[in-house]
């Protein structure tokens, strides 16, 4: 069964979270979809780097069915994100199912909370944003927060930056094609030792 991804990008995001995410997924022969949540396919990323999505955010139908629905980070590319009514439906309807894997690394877990997702759960991100999600009143959105660098709490996959990426990317493989098939993909890229993909 060939499974599918949507990976989110907009005029901000983290090249090197987003590039990692997208080719993972696809050497695991994951069907992954980049979509442009911004005006344009052809974005901007955080450090000049301009990269074009597959589709527009507003041209994926909304009964089209994929296993994951994945948000990089970059501070501008999550802002887009968090202010995205789209975002926000699509974040709602994937987290409500519970075969779907809803997964954001870096700042891109900003979204979850307008999106009214992910309430009492645990989670990380890049440590620039930790007080932003984690501060509100006397009760905050989530149960806790993690300074592992990727964290699973059920369905949801949260991660911390551009240096934790390939972890990440591998663990949403391992989520949905299992453990030998990140054995298949991590092997040949000759990733570091020290990255633990536990």
């Amino acid at each position: 069964m060939t499974h599918s991804a949507l990976v989110l990008c907009a005029d901000g995001t983290e090249e090197i979270e987003c590039v990692v995410l997208v080719d993972v997924l696809r050497r695991a022969n994951i069907r992954v979809v980049l979509a442009s949540a911004s005006a344009s396919r052809r974005v901007q990323c955080s450090r000049g780097v301009v990269l074009e999505a597959d589709v527009l955010l507003d041209e994926v139908g909304a009964d089209t069915e994929f296993d994951a629905i994945v948000l990089p980070g970059g501070m501008g590319g999550a802002k887009a994100f968090a202010s995205s009514a789209r975002v926000h439906q699509l974040l709602a309807q994937y987290y409500s199912t519970s075969s779907k894997i809803v997964a954001a690394v870096c700042a891109g877990p900003i979204a979850f909370k307008p999106a009214g997702i992910a309430k009492d759960k645990t989670i990380t991100s890049h440590p620039s944003v930790k007080q932003q999600l984690m501060v509100e009143g006397d009760s905050p959105w989530f149960a806790s927060y993690s300074e592992e660098r990727v964290v699973v709490d059920g369905r949801l996959v949260t991660s911390r930056g551009p240096g934790t990426c390939f972890e990440f990317a591998l663990k949403i493989v391992e989520l949905l094609s299992g453990a030998q098939v990140v054995d298949e993909v991590a092997k040949p890229m000759m990733l570091h030792p020290a990255i633990h993909l536990e």
